[in-house]
């Protein structure tokens, strides 16, 4: 044998053991192929029904928040309706009532001759009006135990 036929017997092994492995790589890309597409296909079956249920739990909850916005509306109105009354009711009974307290108030205090406070017309120690001696503060009432620690 020759120096070229040894070569060409060579090349022809190489040729046929890259055509086998070549042969073996398509063999399995096909396996590989027929498995995603079987793989897609169940995928496929099951996505469908799932996005049906989707979108009936979307449109479900479009309904409720649609119910929600009214509630909140409704309630919306009911709060404004009763603030609307608890102005009214202030506006109309809160007057009278803070007067007819106020003058029950003075009535109890104009009643009460206990002397304790120097409100009667009398200082703590008893004496007559005409011997307690006020002091007047603008905008502000000096308490009677205060006006005695003056005086001392």
């Amino acid at each position: 044998m020759t120096g070229g036929e040894v070569a060409g017997i060579l090349v022809a092994v190489f040729w046929a053991i890259l055509v086998s492995f070549l042969a073996v790589v398509l063999v399995r890309l096909a396996q590989t192929l027929r498995a995603t597409t079987r793989l897609m296909a169940e995928v496929t079956e099951q996505a469908v029904p799932l996005l049906a249920d989707a979108s009936a739990t979307v449109r479900s909850a479009q309904t409720q928040l649609d119910r929600v916005e009214a509630i909140a509306s409704d309630v919306q109105e009911v709060t404004s309706n009763a603030s609307a009354l608890s102005t009214t009711v202030a506006s109309t009974f809160g007057g009278p009532l803070v007067k007819v307290a106020a003058f029950g108030y003075g009535v109890r205090r104009a009643m009460s001759r206990d002397g304790r406070d120097g409100r009667d017309g009398r200082d703590g120690a008893g004496a007559p009006p005409e011997q307690v001696r006020r002091t007047i503060v603008v905008g502000r009432t000096v308490p009677a135990a205060r006006r005695r620690k003056r005086k001392d």
